[in-house]
């Protein structure tokens, strides 16, 4: 009997130690994957590409402008009519400032436009929200932005959540 229960006893110790021992688990992911093809199914991207769009048709259409001007100043220069070529050139300069600035302040408004779509408030919680969820089915303590880490030197790929995050929330935005 006294041996049966010191067989139990250690059997006993021996469980607790081992629960005790809980091991940290750690995974990646890749944010900016996650948040590059996540948001190119969301509404707000696809009007953001719109925008895009059109600021480059418009870039595109004064560009043709411009080199149109320019064949028309070098016509007039070879034709001996110094006076339109010099004319040609004015139009020519005064509209590559227009387009310098608006590129620039168009630039501007799309990158102010981009920044406030990644760091919007609800997509970001969406993010997080499936981030902790994959987590913590898979009994993962902590998750690690692959990009933003200089720390991680190596990790084996058994351990990126970031096609797992992007195939849950396509999944969810389709409902």
């Amino acid at each position: 009997m006294k041996k049966f229960f010191l067989f139990f006893i250690a059997v006993l110790f021996l469980g607790l130690t081992v629960e005790a021992q809980q091991l940290t688990r750690f995974a990646v992911v890749d944010l900016p994957r996650v948040y590059t093809a996540f948001m190119s199914e969301s509404r707000a991207v696809r009007d953001f590409e719109e925008r895009s769009a059109k600021v480059q048709a418009e870039i595109d259409r004064m560009t043709a402008e411009i080199n149109a001007l320019k064949v028309n100043q070098v016509n007039a220069q070879a034709q001996g009519n110094a006076e339109q070529a010099l004319r040609y050139e004015a139009e020519v300069t005064r509209r590559s400032d227009i387009l310098k600035e608006y590129y620039r302040t168009k630039t501007i408004e799309l990158d102010s436009l981009k920044k406030s779509l990644t760091q919007s408030g609800a997509f970001l919680e969406q993010v997080y929200d499936e981030i902790r969820y994959v987590a913590e089915s898979e009994g993962y303590s902590m998750v690690l932005n692959l990009k933003e880490n200089n720390g991680i030197v190596w990790y084996n790929q058994t351990i990126d959540l970031t096609d797992k995050i992007i195939k849950n929330l396509m999944d969810k935005a389709r409902r």
